[in-house]
């Protein structure tokens, strides 16, 4: 909680008389009184609370007993709209109206937030409550569904195949997207010239291309024009298509927020551009970088049209992604979950569970590489330079402890 000390103010008396501020000083001082700035109060509780039951009560009205209305979704819509309307008018009895509108742009906000948690927290819920059936089982990441049958029961079976080709596609599509990506984001920002416009505007339309678009291109290309064989390694190009526009834009907006004088005083010390940029441009940008690889990879690993178009679709497991056919997660999701057995339903949903899984660790694993902030060094880094702050006063210390141990002894 926010608070102000207040001082003492001072009031004239009339003629003759000390001022209050001057009398309360010749007493023995008292507690100094807070001012709350911030924070939540009883009022603005029983308002939201007040609001909250008085909308859904007038909208039960009208749905039920006025209008001839009907739905969930839109009886949901009417109750916001309604409990908007009446926070304001409640707001508007008790406050200023300026304190109205910004605790009505804070419920506001409060509210979208909360809305997305819960439609994130009924997304996976909803996943985890059907898949949680066949996730349960250690074999469904032990093995995969070579010998298993549609009418095999749970206990056999499961998606080892498509992790480990989904752990390496996208792997293998980082490598490539990454490097290319900031590469072009650096020619962008900071090379410039004649090609950067229309570098951009290239950038800019793949960023909407369609993935199946994508898919073909490297199916056509790949596959048909260079006579290589469906494969993981065909599947990673066609989502490195996916990715390497999203992580250029990304990283082109976070360069530019560098600040010029960065660079300035870079040139100033005698670096040259690709110095600059190397050692000052990219490592005050790392935060910003590391997010723009996790767009990058969120785009990139629930893709699945391009892969089933360049990996084809196997349920044995390939460990090689330069040979043979490879599935992954989003594409065993796709191939099971629309069968008609309770059991390959259930592996599908799991392997969604198992996908949200690996999204998150693959994410905590990138903010923690790239999460320092700018110009924070690394525990090995803060160890060498310990190091060598040792050294040079052990050094400091010889060099004038010398001199002395050499002078000759006077005899006694």
């Amino acid at each position: 909680m926010t608070t102000l000390d207040l001082p003492p103010v001072a009031v004239p008396g009339p003629a003759g008389e000390p001022a209050p501020a001057e009398a309360a000083a010749t007493r023995a001082p008292g507690p100094e009184k807070k001012l709350r700035i911030g924070g939540v109060t009883r009022d603005d509780v029983l308002t939201v609370a007040g609001a909250t039951a008085g909308s859904l009560a007038l909208d039960w009205v009208l749905y039920e007993r006025v209008l001839p209305f009907s739905g969930a979704f839109g009886f949901l819509i009417c109750w916001y709209l309604l409990f908007l309307a009446g926070y304001y008018l409640l707001g508007r009895l008790q406050w200023h109206p300026m304190m109205v509108r910004d605790r009505l742009v804070s419920v506001v906000a409060w509210s979208s937030g909360l809305l997305v948690v819960a439609l994130i927290a009924d997304q996976i819920g909803y996943v985890a409550s059907r898949g949680w059936e066949a996730a349960q089982h250690l074999n469904f990441f032990t093995e995969s569904m070579e010998h298993t049958g549609p009418l095999d029961g749970l206990l056999s079976g499961g998606a080892l195949n498509a992790i480990v080709g989904s752990l390496e596609q996208l792997g293998l599509a980082t490598l490539f997207a990454v490097p290319l990506g900031i590469a072009a984001a650096v020619f962008m920002s900071e090379v410039g010239g004649r090609m950067a416009r229309p570098v951009r505007t290239l950038v800019e339309a793949m960023t909407a291309l369609p993935s199946i678009v994508a898919g073909l291109f490297i199916l056509g290309v790949v596959i048909i024009t260079f006579g290589f064989e469906k494969s993981g390694f065909a599947a990673s190009l066609a989502l490195t298509v996916m990715m390497m526009p999203i992580v250029t834009r990304a990283a082109e907006v976070v360069i530019r927020l560098v600040p010029g004088t960065l660079r300035e005083a870079s040139y100033a010390l005698g670096g040259s551009q690709w110095r600059t940029v190397w050692n000052v441009v990219l490592p005050t940008a790392r935060p910003g970088l590391v997010t723009a690889v996790v767009l990058g990879m969120a785009r990139g690993v629930g893709e699945t049209s391009p892969v089933l178009l360049t990996s084809g679709f196997t349920s044995q497991f390939n460990g090689n992604p330069f040979e043979g056919h490879q599935v992954s997660l989003p594409l065993y999701i796709w191939n099971y979950v629309k069968q008609p057995y309770d059991a390959m339903i259930a592996r599908g949903f799991a392997a969604g569970l198992t996908l949200m899984g690996v999204v998150l660790v693959l994410f905590v694993t990138a903010r923690v590489l790239g999460g320092r902030r700018p110009g924070q060094l690394t525990r090995a880094q803060r160890r060498r330079i310990s190091r060598e702050a040792r050294r040079m006063e052990a050094a400091t210390l010889g060099a004038v402890a010398r001199p002395y141990a050499l002078q000759p002894r006077e005899p006694q």
